[in-house]
């Protein structure tokens, strides 16, 4: 996966745009993070909880990771030419949920069905 994928994905949700954070691209819900690439190109930085963050690196540690940076952050970093496509997918709609506005989540689920 790429940076442009992941665009590709999370741009289809309402409220996602392009925008920066700390000088690198990333996608963001009405001024909030949803997630941001790394300085490297091919690292993503998504906001977890610190039990999911431990259970992703457990489990997929050639994925996920975390830098000394990050450790009392409860983010987690996923190298992206590895990374599963549903997986990322599931991930950053976990994430666009926790940071959209209620409004925008209550009618994305309603027009979903």
């Amino acid at each position: 996966m790429t940076f442009d994928d992941v665009c590709a994905i999370a741009l289809a949700w309402p409220g996602v745009e392009r925008s920066t954070s700390y000088g690198t691209p990333a996608l963001k819900v009405k001024g909030k993070l949803l997630t941001r690439l790394r300085e490297d190109g091919e690292t993503l930085v998504v906001g977890v909880g610190f039990d999911e963050r431990e259970m992703l690196m457990e489990a997929e540690p050639e994925v996920f990771h975390i830098t000394p940076h990050y450790r009392d952050w409860p983010m987690v970093l996923m190298r992206l030419p590895k990374a599963d496509p549903g997986a990322v997918e599931a991930l950053l709609l976990r994430r666009w949920r926790a940071v959209a506005p209620k409004r925008l989540v209550k009618d994305f689920d309603a027009a979903k069905g």
